[in-house]
């Protein structure tokens, strides 16, 4: 799912691209994508472009008539611009058409789940604001009573929509693995000196990102948004060395996610239980980086 970084970037594109210009109409293939009625589509067609803005990980585009259209990529669902004349073909679902192009969204797979909304107003575009507190809005005090409103895992907290805007699966790994911190410590439980570096993590990590991923949106559109990158440090590197201690990354896995971790650098060479392999192995499950290596040495 594209998160901060990723949605920061999609926007520095579009905005160069669309500020400014009439939305002439808009065309939608799918009947999942629309989720409100009123007001309708067609209000926004023929509209002015005047802003756009990120709530957690959507994208908001206001026209004039103060109406917004809001888009949710969900996991599948990536941007894309073309030619004006472009029709929507393949996994394409909506495209939004301007007089020298076209922004167009399509989504892999079949569950549907990105989204578009037609609001009006602040109040309207707000509605659809999760509430977690924005990362570069805060003080550590802001950050550290968001995070332990409910005694979480790490990982959770940083993921919650509710707790802190625009975090996924990808960041909050790389965050972690910055901050030297376990994904499964509880915020209740964390001391001091941890909330200081996983405050300075978390800012840190997404300014580098949003930083590299915006200047490359200046130069081209943003094809290709992926939450795997090869010069992050542990998100989807499993088996691979840590580029902090060279100790081979890593994972728990669960459902379509998966958390990747260095054991060294953050769990003090513990080896965190992986649902469905630590049930199979029961007792035999390795509990550190020594005991893992003979198991696959058996």
């Amino acid at each position: 799912m594209p998160e901060l970084p990723d949605i920061t970037a999609y926007i520095t594109a579009i905005e160069a691209r669309i500020i400014g210009r009439v939305l002439e109409r808009v065309a939608i293939s799918s009947p999942f994508l629309l989720r409100t009625f009123d007001p309708p589509l067609s209000s926004t067609e023929g509209c002015k472009v005047t802003e756009l803005r990120r709530i957690g990980k959507r994208i908001a585009i206001g026209v004039e008539g103060d109406l917004w259209l809001v888009l949710h990529l969900m996991i599948a669902g990536r941007l894309h611009w073309k030619p004006a004349n472009a029709r929507l073909a393949g996994r394409a679902l909506a495209g939004f058409y301007f007089l020298d192009g076209a922004l167009t969204l399509t989504e892999a797979g079949s569950k549907h789940r990105a989204s578009l909304h037609v609001v009006r107003g602040e109040e309207g575009l707000q509605s659809l604001n999760p509430g977690g507190v924005e990362i570069f809005s805060i003080d550590l005090a802001g950050f550290r009573t968001a995070l332990t409103q409910e005694n979480r895992t790490l990982k959770r907290a940083l993921t919650d929509p509710r707790i802190v805007s625009g975090i996924g699966n990808a960041y909050s790994d790389e965050i972690l693995h910055a901050a030297q911190l376990s994904p499964i410590a509880l915020t209740h439980k964390l001391k001091d000196e941890e909330w200081v570096r996983l405050y300075a993590a978390t800012r840190e990590t997404l300014d580098l990102w949003t930083s590299r991923l915006s200047s490359e949106a200046r130069k081209k559109f943003p094809e290709g948004v992926t939450a795997f990158r090869p010069d992050m440090a542990v998100h989807g590197r499993f088996g691979q060395p840590c580029p902090r201690c060279g100790k081979p990354l890593q994972r728990i896995r669960y459902a379509d996610n998966e958390t990747n971790y260095c054991a060294e650098c953050q769990t003090g060479g513990k080896v965190l239980a992986d649902r469905s392999l630590s049930r199979l192995l029961g007792s035999d499950w390795p509990r550190t980086l020594e005991e893992l290596e003979a198991l696959k040495k058996r």
